[in-house]
């Protein structure tokens, strides 16, 4: 670890941010650290990561290598992540060694669908109805409940709608269990709404908090496809959804970017869950924003003063997802819009390939 503290908690330039996981989050968190005068260590067991090309230095390991994962800790000054699913034997390792930030009860809560549906409720969010769900008898009683339809969720490493089956009919909650390969699960029902937002929101080391403006949130085949900025709401429904991330962030003694998704209803808003990190949602922020999302995880992180999230443009983010990239041509044409890749060779289905920002207008 480099001499680089000032203030006790706030890191100086120079200085070096571990960042577990190598995909596209860790490469944009990486490319804002380098703005700001940090290096970056990433660790990722995958071989040649997207976040490795504009990285100082990368580990390649598994993350039950400790001793891989003690020089990792030893040679940064503090650690964040790109992804949920860190073993958390990993972490034990590497926060006796170095701050991590955000810190573990944020990751232990967003890691358990069940443990996170149980927060929310408790702080007098609302969230979808919902139960566990570890065999057909638990399923059979949680229907009964709940009713259907519904979507049965791994309780654990689910994303992008992996993880998840629909039960539009009870004849179908035997396939749905099947489906889950023994792992805990639990059941959600169905909710009314309008449409998806998403909150960023950052919460600095003093507590201090910035949300970025609200986005709606359009996705296919379980993707996050389009989030337009502004998003639909109404003035009193914009300030609901920054409080209630902000007392989430609160509650968790969060320090860090966090997306909150939401869903619009008719009796207000609807948790429907948190992500510990920078997000999807939060992209155009790079360019509707002076300081985006990962650069506001990467302050937070520092100890550095929060940026204004204030938003100065209209934007359109678009995923390009496999062969979407194709249309990389068309976009660099368009003067108002920003082209972003992650630097990924392989073209596959469902795999996200970069993002594009349109500009479509002035805030």
């Amino acid at each position: 670890m480099t001499d680089v503290m000032t203030n006790g908690q706030t890191l100086a330039p120079n200085a070096t941010i571990g960042i577990l996981g190598g995909g596209q989050l860790g490469r944009m968190l990486s490319v804002a650290a380098s703005r700001l005068g940090f290096k970056s260590h990433i660790y990722e067991p995958g071989a040649n990561p997207p976040a490795g090309h504009v990285a100082e230095t990368v580990t390649t390991a598994p993350y039950e290598d400790e001793a891989a994962l003690r020089a990792f800790a030893e040679s940064v000054d503090v650690v964040t992540y790109e992804f949920e699913n860190v073993p958390t034997s990993a972490l034990d390792l590497i926060e006796s060694l170095v701050p991590i930030r955000p810190n573990r009860k944020a990751l232990a809560v967003s890691q358990d669908r069940l443990v996170e549906k149980n927060f929310l409720r408790d702080l007098g969010l609302s969230v979808a109805p919902f139960a566990a769900v570890d065999d057909d008898l638990d399923l059979a009683e949680a229907l009964l409940e709940i009713g259907a339809p519904a979507i049965l969720k791994t309780r654990r490493f689910g994303y992008d709608g992996k993880g998840q089956a629909r039960i539009m009919e009870l004849s179908e909650a035997d396939q749905a269990l099947a489906d889950m390969a023994g792992a805990p699960a639990v059941l959600e029902g169905f909710v009314d709404f309008s449409h998806e937002v998403s909150v960023i929101a950052a919460r600095g080391q003093a507590g201090d908090i910035s949300c970025f403006d609200p986005g709606e949130n359009v996705h296919k085949s379980g993707i996050l496809h389009t989030t337009t900025v502004p998003a639909r709401l109404t003035p009193a429904q914009r300030t609901d959804a920054v409080l209630l991330a902000a007392k989430i962030l609160n509650a968790l003694d969060y320090v860090g970017v966090m997306g909150v998704e939401l869903f619009v209803t008719s009796a207000g808003l609807v948790v429907n869950e948190i992500a510990p990190r920078v997000h999807n949602s939060g992209h155009w922020t790079q360019n509707g924003c002076v300081i985006d999302q990962f650069e506001q995880h990467i302050r937070a992180v520092a100890g550095w003063p929060l940026g204004d999230g204030k938003r100065h443009s209209n934007v359109e983010m678009l995923n390009l997802i496999g062969d979407d990239v194709d249309r990389i041509p068309e976009f660099a044409k368009d003067g108002s819009v920003a082209i972003h890749l992650y630097g990924k060779a392989d073209v596959k289905p469902g795999r996200k390939m970069g993002h594009v920002n349109k500009i479509t207008g002035a805030a």
